[in-house]
């Protein structure tokens, strides 16, 4: 509805109004066959291939962006903030609405938001506490990769 309504790619929608209020520089949908050398590429289970032709050639609203741990990091703050959307908004956003869900949020005790996504070749989660201001965000290029790392913090960081 917004980029009908913009007039603006989907892609325009997500840089000008998410990545560039936050400050994630490093954030973007990119095309697989178009990565800059720093990029990482995912790698399947148990194997040396990568994950190339198991993903669109561009992600989309449902995944499939690159981003950095730094990025998250400053997309929580810029969220919580306010920069982002209204901090009216934020609220509505992370007001629960089934047992542990928000609007595209996860929400954790003690007011802990999340965010997670897995593919082939990719797994991601970020989690900010913004009672006691705690952040922690662990992208992996394999779709396990992730799991091991965040149940740990999880439990380390748990109150």
């Amino acid at each position: 509805l917004a980029e009908r309504a913009t007039g603006a790619s989907f892609y325009d929608l997500v840089r000008d109004r998410v990545c560039v209020p936050a400050g994630m520089q490093d954030t973007e949908f990119m095309r697989s066959d178009e990565l800059p050398r720093r990029a990482a590429l995912g790698y399947l289970s148990d194997s040396s291939r990568t994950n190339v032709f198991h993903l669109p050639v561009r992600g989309s609203g449902d995944g499939g962006i690159y981003s950095t741990v730094a990025d998250f990091n400053s997309f929580w703050g810029a969220l919580f903030a306010g920069s982002i959307v209204s901090e009216e908004m934020v609220a509505e956003l992370v007001r629960p609405r089934s047992d542990r869900y928000g609007l595209g949020f996860w929400l954790g005790p003690d007011e802990a938001v999340a965010l997670e996504g897995y593919d082939a070749g990719v797994s991601f989660r970020s989690v900010r506490d913004p009672v006691r201001q705690i952040t922690h965000t662990v992208i992996s290029n394999t779709s396990a990769g992730a799991w091991p790392l965040t149940r740990l913090l999880a439990e380390q960081l748990a109150t």
